[in-house]
């Protein structure tokens, strides 16, 4: 198993920029593919960005692409979402997922809030 939680939300302006980690631990980092996941009030969770085990391949929803950067460190057992140009309508709460099988998430940390006001 492995034990995740994120951290770097916070309220930020339009335009703003913003650095998500997620921590991990437990059963070793690398064996994991990982991903964000965000959810706004009233609406359902939606993906956000994924990483493969040796960040080797990533992958991003329309909405987020050329604006947000997913990376992990593997030796530090952390990943990360940088998260630029934010919008109002990028403000959610953020989650990151640990999964052994690329697109199947068996782990979630708690979720960092993001406020993005306009």
């Amino acid at each position: 198993q492995v034990q995740l939680v994120e951290s770097g939300g916070g309220l930020v302006q339009a335009g703003d920029s913003l650095r998500l980690s997620c921590a991990a631990s437990g059963r070793t980092f690398s064996t994991y593919a990982m991903a964000w996941f965000r959810q706004a009030p009233g609406k359902e969770r939606e993906f956000v960005a994924r990483i493969t085990w040796s960040g080797g391949s990533t992958l991003y929803a329309s909405s987020v692409k050329g604006r947000f950067t997913i990376s992990r460190d593997n030796a530090k057992n952390t990943l990360f979402l940088q998260m630029n140009s934010l919008k109002s309508e990028d403000s959610a709460v953020y989650y990151c997922a640990a999964g052994v099988v690329l697109n199947k998430y068996d782990y979630w940390g708690q979720g960092t809030q993001v406020t993005v006001s306009s």
